[in-house]
């Protein structure tokens, strides 16, 4: 079992911090790789030649060991979603009369690509609609899904559990349903890949794509993308010299290659070898890795049990756990309780939990405990007894 690990972490003790799906704090081992990473350009004398390829290299392969992927050249390494999403869309072949599924209210960064592709070639893009006001709808939600996916399916863009309430949505059985009629099936990892179990080999995405700040704990301004097969031989958005072969000897940089190094790394951004944000994703991968995110389900599912209990003793509607990440879940209030007003109780508290739509999103991650769950507990139990 895995115990609290805040001692790793350096929050205030008074912060009640259940906001990870927003910003994942920075382990002290994490702040300690990027320090030593800046101080590192203070001589670049000791930055050598292959500094440019090592990090990257063993960043690839945590990745690929975090999501069961069996080549870790399949990892890209990427500045943000949103240009993990265009690199795909720019590979994705889709004709004019084809649709493209996403869902209801999932993160911007996987969805203007999409509206932007379906403008220009002429596809419908296919918005499933939350098939009901509040939780429990998850399981619905997925069977929507299911059959919006048909013949004329060219993409299926989703993510593994939604941002806003933690609505889990089963990606073995849609991608089944994708590869059935020849769709990509394409994931925003961002609020589920360090927190929740990813495979690769069982979901087989053609691509998937997260952040590093949230629940990998790493830095802002980084991404990982596992890409599969379907984008082997794309072209990248940027023409990067780092992506090329033989690109390790800088004396022949002059000899210019048009080849790019195998699988994915072709769509990694120019300046990869971030001397200070790589060494900080390594040491956060490790200890994600460290933990497991089997371990860190378990640890949440320990810490929000007690909280689901009460919320639903309140008559506030939280997702079956079933159909949803323990990591994240929304606590959507009945009429008459104003959530500006839940906000500033938060806040007095020094509470911190996110408003998305028209839930509380409650997010704990290791470094959380009973105490911090209490904290919440406590404003909701005020708010419906106010009410």
């Amino acid at each position: 079992m895995l115990t609290c690990q805040k001692h790793r972490f350096s929050l205030p003790e008074d912060v009640h911090y259940l906001n990870c799906a927003y910003m994942g704090p920075l382990p002290d081992s994490v702040e300690a790789a990027g320090v030593t990473g800046l101080r590192r350009k203070q001589a670049p004398t000791e930055l050598l030649p292959e500094d440019f390829f090592t990090e990257g290299e063993q960043l690839r392969a945590l990745f690929a060991r975090l999501i069961g992927a069996r080549e870790s050249n399949r990892v890209a390494i990427l500045p943000s979603v949103s240009y993990g999403i265009a690199v795909v869309a720019r590979n994705t072949a889709a004709q004019s009369g084809q649709n493209i599924v996403i869902v209801q209210e999932q993160f911007p960064s996987n969805v203007y690509a999409w509206r932007k592709l379906a403008s220009q070639r002429g596809l419908t893009l296919r918005t499933v609609a939350r098939p009901c006001d509040g939780p429990p709808c998850a399981q619905q939600w997925n069977e929507r899904v299911l059959e919006a996916i048909d013949r004329d399916t060219a993409i299926v863009a989703l993510p593994h559990v939604h941002w806003t309430d933690g609505s889990r949505f089963a990606l073995e059985e849609i991608g089944q349903a994708a590869r059935r009629h020849g769709a990509a099936l394409i994931v925003d990892g961002s609020q589920s890949v360090g927190a929740l179990p990813f495979d690769v080999g069982t979901i087989q995405p053609d691509a998937l794509i997260c952040a590093g700040y949230k629940w990998l704990l790493g830095p802002y301004s980084l991404c990982l993308g596992y890409f599969g097969e379907r984008y082997d031989g794309g072209e990248p958005l940027e023409e990067t010299w780092i992506a090329r072969r033989g690109s390790e000897d800088f004396q022949h940089l002059v000899d210019y290659c048009d080849e790019y190094e195998t699988g994915a790394i072709r769509y990694d951004v120019g300046e990869r070898s971030n001397f200070i944000l790589v060494p900080m994703m390594i040491a956060a991968l490790e200890l994600i890795l460290e933990w497991d995110p089997v371990r860190i389900q378990q640890y949440c599912r320990d810490l929000t049990g007690g909280l689901t209990a009460v919320t639903r003793k309140l008559g506030l509607a939280v997702e079956d756990s079933d159909w949803r990440g323990e990591h994240l879940l929304g606590v959507r209030l009945p009429p008459g309780l104003q959530l500006d007003e839940l906000q500033t109780r938060l806040a007095a508290r020094r509470v911190y939990a996110s408003l998305r739509g028209d839930a509380l999103r409650v997010s704990p991650n290791v470094y959380n405990n009973a105490a911090d769950v209490e904290a919440l507990s406590r404003v909701l139990r005020e708010m419906v007894v106010a009410a």
